[in-house]
C-alpha cells in the first residue's frame, strides 16, 4: 500500500503521517517568504531610491537594497549579561536605573561577542525597480480617441487551399473530403480518401482599430528663481514618471516645454540639461503649450495630459493672463498637474501658480496640484499624482 494519503482521508491524518507533506513544502514556504520580504524591502527604499540623484543622471544601471536574513523560530536561551527582567538584582524602590554607556561616535568601539542581525544587499536593475514603482498607478483618464488607425490585430477570416500547414483546419477539410467523395460515388466515380483539393487553412486578417494615443507634456520654469535644487527635483520627477508611462502605453508622445519669460520646446536629452536666467512669466510657458496643441495634437485624436513643475512664483502682473491661459489650455487636457517645489512643510501648494491650480481643481477633478520640500517628497508626488487622480476619475 502506498504511504501518500488520499483525499478522502486526509482530514484523518495523524501528524506522522502529515509530516512527510509539511518536510517536502517547508522549502517552497521558504522561497514564498523570502520573495516577499525582498519585495517589501525594494517596495521600502523607494522613496531613497526615487531621490538617488545618480539614477536620473545615468551614473548608475543599477540599485543596490539591503534585505534581512531569514530566520526560523527558535528558543534561545539567556545571556548571562542580560539584567532586563522582572525581580532581578538587587534593586529597591526608588533606586534610579542607570542606561549603558555608549562610545563616542568619533570613537571606535571595542571588538564584542554579541549577538546581531545578519542582512545582505541585494543588487536590481532599474527597470526592474520601475516595474515595482508603477505596478499600482496608471495614466488617469485615458480614454479611446478616434486617430490614426493601427494594423496589429489579427482574426481569423475564412479558409483558402494554400497555407501554412500550422494553420490547418482539419475538421473543415474532412468535411470537404467527404462532401467530394459523396459526388464522385454518386457518379460511380474512384474516390480516394483525401487529395490535396480537400486541404483547408485558416487564413489571418488584420483589422484596423482605434489607436489608444496619448501625449503627454513636460513643462518646466527655468527661470532665475528656480535654482539647482528646484531643478534637480523637477527633472528627478519627470524622469520617473517619464519611465513607468512608456512601459505602459504603445502610443505615447513625449513634449518637452521650458519656460522664463519666454517659452521654448526642447529634444528629451536637451531638456535634463537647459537651465535659464531671467524672470517668470507662467502664461508663456501655457500658451506655448497651447500653441503645440493646436498645431499637432488635436483633443479629439489624443489623450493629452499637462505637468507643470516651477517654484510658484510668477510676475504679478501675468496673473490674469496665467489663469486665462491655464483655464483654455486644462479644458483640452485629460488631466493637468502642477509639482510646487518649495522648502515649506506641507503638501499644499500656496504660490502664485499653485493657487492657481487649486482653485481650478475645487470644480474640476481632471486638475491638481502637490508641493515638495526635498528629493524624499519626490515618491509621494509621483503616487499623489498617478494614484490618487486615477482613482477620482
Amino acid at each position: 500500500m502506498s504511504d501518500i494519503p488520499t483525499g478522502s482521508d486526509s482530514g484523518n491524518r495523524t501528524p506522522g503521517e502529515a509530516g512527510w507533506y509539511d518536510l517536502f513544502s517547508r522549502g517552497a514556504r521558504d522561497w514564498l517568504r523570502h520573495n516577499d520580504k525582498v519585495r517589501d524591502a525594494v517596495r521600502q527604499h523607494l522613496p531613497q531610491i526615487v531621490a538617488g540623484a545618480d539614477v536620473l543622471t545615468g551614473g548608475a544601471s543599477t540599485v543596490r537594497v539591503p534585505v534581512k536574513m531569514l530566520e526560523h523560530y527558535r528558543f534561545r536561551l539567556r545571556n548571562s549579561n542580560e539584567q532586563q527582567g522582572v525581580g532581578q538584582g538587587q534593586a529597591k524602590p526608588g533606586d534610579r536605573i542607570g542606561r549603558p554607556q555608549q562610545d563616542s561616535e568619533n570613537q571606535r568601539g571595542q571588538g564584542g561577542n554579541e549577538d546581531g542581525g545578519v542582512q545582505y544587499t541585494l543588487e536590481f536593475r532599474i527597470d526592474d525597480i520601475v516595474d515595482w514603482l508603477w505596478e499600482e498607478m496608471k495614466l488617469p483618464n485615458l480614454e479611446a480617441k478616434a486617430g490614426r488607425a493601427k494594423e496589429d490585430d489579427w482574426t481569423r477570416e475564412g479558409w483558402d487551399r494554400r497555407g501554412a500547414r500550422s494553420r490547418l483546419d482539419r475538421r473543415r477539410s474532412m468535411k470537404e473530403s467527404i462532401k467530394r467523395r459523396g459526388v464522385q460515388s454518386a457518379s460511380g466515380a474512384e474516390s480516394p480518401s483525401f487529395t490535396d483539393d480537400d486541404l483547408r487553412y485558416r487564413q489571418l486578417a488584420k483589422r484596423e482599430q482605434p489607436a489608444m494615443q496619448a501625449v503627454v507634456v513636460l513643462l518646466l520654469d527655468v527661470s532665475g528663481s528656480m535654482g539647482e535644487r528646484e531643478r534637480q527635483i523637477s527633472k528627478t520627477f519627470f524622469f520617473w514618471a517619464i519611465q513607468g508611462l512608456r512601459r505602459q502605453y504603445r502610443h505615447l508622445e513625449l513634449v518637452f516645454v521650458a519656460h522664463t519669460s519666454e517659452a521654448w520646446e526642447f529634444e528629451e536629452d536637451e531638456f535634463f540639461k537647459v537651465t535659464g536666467t531671467g524672470g517668470t512669466v507662467a502664461s508663456a510657458g501655457l500658451k506655448k503649450v497651447r500653441q503645440i496643441i493646436d498645431e499637432r495634437y488635436s483633443p479629439s485624436q489624443y489623450n493629452i495630459y499637462l505637468f507643470y513643475a516651477s517654484d510658484g512664483e510668477n510676475f504679478p502682473s501675468d496673473q490674469p493672463q496665467a489663469q486665462a491661459a491655464l483655464e483654455e489650455v486644462s479644458g483640452d487636457c485629460n488631466y493637468s498637474g502642477f509639482l510646487e517645489v518649495a522648502p515649506l512643510a506641507g503638501s499644499a501648494p500656496d504660490s502664485e501658480i499653485g493657487r492657481l491650480f487649486v482653485d481650478l481643481s475645487r470644480d474640476d477633478d481632471s486638475v491638481g496640484a502637490y508641493r515638495v520640500s526635498g528629493t524624499d517628497d519626490i515618491w509621494n508626488a509621483v503616487r499623489h499624482f498617478f494614484t490618487h487622480a486615477s482613482q477620482g476619475s
